[in-house]
C-alpha cells in the first residue's frame, strides 16, 4: 500500500492510497468461495453451485463490499503509518478501477488535530481574586434579610416613597382599554421600580378611595413590541396604603431563623459563615474563568472545523433538550464562537492532563460530592444518589479533573493576587 500526503490548507490534509490489485482480488475470490459453500439456487444442491455461476451472480456486489471495506481498513491503516490524528469524518472519493488498472486508488481529505505543547506558563499571568468579609458587608446581607420579612401594616396617611399602594388600573391607549392593561387589587411599592417608569412616582401622595390618572410612556425595549413607545394612561383607584415595618433584630428574630441559642450574635454568625462559603464558590469560579482565559490567550492555537461544528451541533441539542426550542429559533452562527472556545480549551486541557500525568483524586470527587449534597435536608441519599450511578459520578469526576488542571496551572502561572469587594465578587454592585 503506498501513501502520500499533502497539506492543503492548515490543518486539512489530503492522502492518496493506492491498494494493489491483487489484494482486492484476492479478497473477492476468497469471500465468494466462502458464499459458494451457502449460497441456494435452483437446480443445484446446497453448497454445490459452481464457483463460476456464484461469481457471475455476485461478484459484482461482493467486489463493492470489498472495495468499501477496504478502504475503511486501509484509511486507518494509513494514517496510523503517517502518524497523523484524523479531527472528525474523512471525505473519501475513490478512482475507478478499470480493467488493465494495476492498483485501485483513493483520496481521503480530512482535517487532523493541531500539534502544540503547553510551556512557559510561569511567563502567563493569571489574575485571582481575594476577598474580606467586614461586618459591614454582614451588616447588608442581615438587612436584606430584614427586607424579606418586612409586615405590612396600613396608614390613614398620603403614600410617600417606600410604601405599598394597593388598587385598582385600567389602561388606555388611544382612549381604548388595551389587553392585560387592567387590574385588580394589585399592590404596588413605591420606589421598587417594578413598573414601567414614572408608574410608582405619580403615586407619591395617593390616599386610600383616591382616583388618579397617570400619563406615562411604554419603554421603547417593552418586551411587548406592539406597546413598545407607545403613550399610555392609566386610571387608577387606591385601596389601601400601607408602610413596612421592618423586624427588630432580637433573639425572637434570631430564633424565627433557626438560630435557637446565641441570639443576634450567633445569628450575625452564621450570616457570616454562609456568606463566607458562596464567596468561595464564587472566587472559584472567577479564578477558573481567568486561568481558562489566560490559557487560551498564552497558547494560540488552530481548531478543526469539523469538531467545531460537533460542537454547535452539541450546543443546538442542549438548548432544544433545556428550553424546548425549535431549529427556527436557533442562531447556529452566534454559536460557532462559544463552540470555538469549548474546543480549544478542551484540546488544551488534555494536553496538560496527559503530559504532566494528571489523574482524578477520588478525594476530591468525594469533597464535590458532599458539598453539593450539604445543601439538601437528607445529604446522605444525595451522596448515594451520585455514587450508584457511574454516568453521574463521571461527571463529578470530569469536573474535579478540571479544577485538578486549573490547581495545577495556578501553582506554574504567575499569579496576581487581587482583592475585591464582597459584594463585586457576588455581583451585588
Amino acid at each position: 500500500m503506498q501513501v502520500s500526503v499533502e497539506t492543503t490548507n492548515g490543518l486539512e490534509r489530503r492522502m492518496t492510497v493506492e491498494i494493489p490489485r491483487e489484494r482486492i482480488d484476492l479478497e473477492v475470490k476468497n469471500r465468494l468461495k466462502s458464499l459458494s459453500g451457502k449460497v441456494k439456487m435452483s437446480g443445484f444442491r446446497p453448497g454445490k453451485v459452481p464457483f463460476k455461476v456464484v461469481e457471475k451472480q455476485y461478484g459484482g456486489k461482493v467486489h463493492q463490499e470489498v472495495v468499501g471495506d477496504l478502504m475503511q481498513s486501509s484509511f486507518y491503516e494509513a494514517v496510523t503509518q503517517e502518524k497523523l490524528r484524523p479531527a472528525g469524518m474523512p471525505h473519501i472519493v475513490p478512482r475507478e478501477l478499470a480493467d488493465g488498472d494495476k492498483d485501485f486508488g483513493y483520496t481521503a481529505t480530512f482535517e487532523v488535530y493541531p500539534e502544540f505543547k503547553v510551556t512557559d506558563l510561569d511567563k502567563m499571568v493569571v489574575e485571582k481574586p481575594v476577598t474580606a468579609i467586614n461586618d459591614a458587608d454582614v451588616d447588608k446581607v442581615v438587612e436584606v434579610i430584614r427586607k424579606q420579612r418586612v409586615e405590612w401594616k396600613p396608614v390613614e396617611r398620603e403614600a410617600k416613597d417606600g410604601d405599598r399602594v394597593t388598587l385598582d388600573f385600567d389602561g388606555y391607549i388611544d382612549g381604548e382599554v388595551f389587553q392585560g392593561g387592567s387590574g385588580k387589587q394589585m399592590a404596588v411599592e413605591i420606589g421598587a421600580k417594578r413598573m414601567i417608569p414614572g408608574f410608582e412616582d405619580q403615586l407619591v401622595g395617593i390616599k386610600a378611595d383616591e382616583e388618579r390618572e397617570l400619563s406615562l410612556s411604554f419603554p421603547d425595549t417593552y418586551h411587548a413590541k406592539e406597546l413598545a413607545g407607545k403613550p399610555v394612561t392609566f386610571k387608577v383607584k387606591a385601596t389601601l396604603v400601607e408602610e413596612s415595618e421592618l423586624p427588630e433584630l432580637n433573639e425572637d428574630f434570631a430564633k424565627a431563623m433557626g438560630v435557637e441559642e446565641g441570639g443576634i450574635d450567633a445569628f450575625r454568625q452564621q450570616v457570616r459563615d454562609n456568606m463566607a462559603r458562596e464567596a468561595d464558590q464564587s472566587l472559584k469560579s472567577k479564578i477558573k474563568d481567568n486561568v481558562l482565559e489566560a490559557l487560551l490567550k498564552h497558547v494560540p492555537l488552530d481548531v478543526p472545523k469539523s469538531l467545531i461544528d460537533n460542537e454547535v451541533s452539541s450546543l443546538i441539542k442542549q438548548q432544544k433538550e433545556q428550553q424546548g426550542m425549535q431549529d427556527t429559533d436557533i442562531n447556529a452562527q452566534a454559536m460557532e464562537e462559544q463552540a470555538r472556545r469549548r474546543v480549544a480549551l478542551g484540546l488544551i486541557l488534555s494536553e496538560i492532563v496527559a503530559e504532566n500525568d494528571i489523574k482524578v483524586e477520588p478525594a476530591k470527587v468525594r469533597e464535590i460530592v458532599e458539598s453539593v449534597a450539604s445543601g439538601y435536608e437528607k445529604s446522605e441519599e444525595v451522596v448515594k444518589y451520585y455514587y450508584s450511578d457511574k454516568s453521574r459520578l463521571a461527571e463529578v469526576e470530569n469536573f474535579a479533573l478540571e479544577q485538578q488542571v486549573v490547581d495545577w496551572v495556578l501553582s506554574q502561572a504567575n499569579v496576581n493576587e487581587a482583592e475585591v469587594p464582597f459584594d463585586s465578587i457576588m455581583n451585588r454592585g
